[in-house]
């Protein structure tokens, strides 16, 4: 299975939904998709939805975590959505949610 992502604007926020199985395979698109988000909004906060991530491995984080870096260099930040349990543990015993901001919501 592929990721894939879609964007869109939630309450004048920018949002990037992902889908699929984030893995070794998956990390170049998801790295070129969030570069591209970081360019064309910087200075502002973008929210990852990964309500529709089946797998996220340690490649995957490692994505994120690089896109968070590149949007506070821009002077914005980066946050993601998770609502499943499983995935906020993932997060959690990773201390992913240590570095980047987790929510329940979108808004």
């Amino acid at each position: 299975m592929q990721v894939h992502t879609s964007f869109t604007m939630v309450a004048g926020a920018p949002v990037i939904a992902v889908d699929g199985v984030v893995d070794l395979a998956a990390v170049g698109q998801l790295h070129g998709d969030l570069a591209r988000a970081v360019r064309r909004h910087p200075g502002v906060t973008l929210v990852v939805d990964l309500d529709g991530v089946e797998v996220l491995d340690d490649a995957g984080l490692g994505v994120l975590l690089g896109a968070a870096a590149a949007a506070r260099s821009s002077g914005g930040d980066l946050e993601v959505v998770a609502t499943h349990p499983t995935m906020r543990d993932r997060l959690a015993v990773t201390r992913f949610d240590r570095a980047v901001v987790v929510r329940d919501t979108i808004a």
